[in-house]
């Protein structure tokens, strides 16, 4: 076959994959045939999601809550971004060797049925992305209206909420190939926004105060990188295979874990070190209901409009990597219904969390905090036992078609991954704290170590020891089951007759 024609039949959109048509492929493993597109296409994938302006509230926080001066908030910010980001790009790595979706592929450490509980865990934190990054659209898009005259009052901030939700749902519902195209141009598009953005909004930076910041102690400087880890990096990394799926078995593993932590860092930090500068002049950036709407504040009428589109759009780009994602580990739960189906539940979800949020609950920062660091500890364990298995257990490739097998190879239930999971999950639940009421009973091992006021409740760092604990234990449990069962296999050997064997 003619290298020109193989390479195009790559690079073509099968049947099952077309932008501006529904896909059809939902928790089933890609053909070859149909594997398509180069690493390169993860960049505007991940910077479209990444581009909105609440990584200036990040930024915030790191001020405000971790008490990090500007070079303290800079090395947090970047760390943070680039370790999170760098995990969801090698989970992306089993998406090209497997060809299913990130949480099919887990079942090979769990187990066909000991996977429902990290595909619910997923599940949850997907829905929770959508609901905080939806709501944060919808007061942008209030505050835009009103400050233009359209103060329809809560009537407003429903229509606010359709628009933004129709936009997300209706590109999610399309699928992989769609995604990529509007990715792109989102990326684009609101990026150059931004750039004007931040330009109209530089005035507002008291470079004094930026540069009077007090420096942190070593408790806000890991409390920092543990929550900038957990809400990107960590935050996504149960979808890092759902794109890399479509991949030929041949694309650069170098060039998947380049591409996706170039795009999707970049300009989280960018807006992280900008959010920085503005803090240090307003504080009421991280503590403000409606921290979207209080950047539109100084900017002049004329801006406001195209404010709006790069605040929503960033925001949506968001939450359409979310639905997707969310849908493939609803499909993975069990859920019998099409691909673009699950995208439908998740809207009617979204209905009821986004209308608590904006209806009910007066402070962003704690149901946002509290939401990151609760689900960022069984997320991050389930990271760790994820790349150990990938690492050291599948460098031959996955048995496939044992995905959806129980008598397969993979079994019912992983126990060491399970255990793993479970034990590392409450040592680190047990070394967070959260402002939030209904948490109050996280921090419960902190007691020896200052309790939850102390330089270790404050720090989050019960979020990087759950992604340490869970790989190294599911490391020794794994290979200690192994060598029982080829100590088991060889005295049965011993047993029976050479002739009978």
């Amino acid at each position: 076959m003619d290298q020109t024609v193989e390479y195009r039949a790559i690079e073509a959109e099968p049947q099952s994959d077309r932008p501006w048509h529904i896909e059809t492929n939902g928790t089933n493993v890609i053909a070859d045939a149909d594997r398509h597109g180069t690493p390169r296409e993860l960049f505007w994938i991940w910077s479209a999601a990444n581009i909105g302006i609440l990584g200036i509230t990040y930024g915030a926080f790191l001020v405000v809550f971790y008490s990090l001066n500007l070079w303290q908030g800079i090395i947090a910010a970047t760390a943070g971004a680039v370790i999170g980001f760098v995990l969801v790009g090698l989970v992306g790595l089993a998406g090209k060797k497997a060809g299913a979706p990130t949480l099919i592929i887990s079942r090979a450490a769990f187990g066909v049925d000991g996977n429902y509980l990290p595909a619910a865990i997923s599940y949850l934190s997907f829905i929770g992305w959508e609901i905080v990054v939806t709501t944060l659209a919808v007061l942008a898009v209030n505050t835009v209206l009103v400050r233009l005259g359209f103060d329809g009052g809560k009537a407003t901030l429903v229509v606010a909420f359709i628009i933004v939700a129709a936009a997300g749902v209706t590109i999610s519902l399309l699928g992989h190939a769609t995604l990529l195209r509007i990715q792109k141009w989102f990326t684009l598009a609101f990026g150059a926004l931004t750039v004007v953005f931040m330009a109209l909004m530089w005035g507002q930076i008291d470079w004094g105060k930026v540069g009077a910041l007090p420096s942190g102690n070593l408790a806000g400087f890991i409390g920092g990188i543990s929550i900038i880890m957990a809400g990107l990096g960590i935050g996504y990394v149960a979808g890092g295979a759902d794109y890399t799926r479509y991949l030929p078995k041949k694309s650069s593993s170098g060039a998947i874990v380049g591409w996706t932590t170039l795009g999707a860092s970049l300009p989280q930090v960018i807006l992280m070190i900008f959010g920085l500068f503005l803090t240090a002049s307003n504080a009421t950036l991280a503590t403000t209901a409606d921290p979207i709407g209080a950047l539109a504040k100084p900017l002049p009428t004329w801006f406001l409009v195209p404010y709006m589109i790069v605040a929503v759009g960033g925001l949506v780009a968001a939450t359409v990597v979310n639905l997707y994602s969310s849908g493939l580990s609803l499909m993975a739960l069990g859920v019998k219904l099409p691909r673009y189906r699950t995208v439908l539940v998740d809207a009617a979800l979204m209905v009821v969390g986004c209308s608590y949020l904006l209806f009910f609950s007066s402070n962003f920062f704690g149901p946002l905090s509290g939401f990151l660091v609760t689900l960022g500890v069984p997320l991050a364990a389930w990271t760790g036992i994820f790349l150990v298995d990938m690492f050291t257990k599948r460098q031959a490739g996955y048995v496939e078609r044992d995905f959806y097998n129980r008598a397969g190879v993979y079994g019912g239930f992983g126990v060491p991954a399970l255990t793993s999971l479970v034990v590392s999950t409450v040592v680190g639940l047990g070394l967070v704290t959260s402002t939030t009421g209904a948490l109050a009973w996280e921090g419960f091992l902190l007691g020896p170590f200052g309790g939850k006021t102390g330089p270790i409740g404050s720090s989050s760092i019960g979020i990087i020891l759950a992604l340490a604990v869970g790989a190294l234990l599911y490391w020794v449990l794994s290979a200690s089951m192994q060598n029982r069962t080829r100590a088991a296999t060889a005295v049965l050997e011993e047993r029976i007759p050479a002739g009978r064997r």
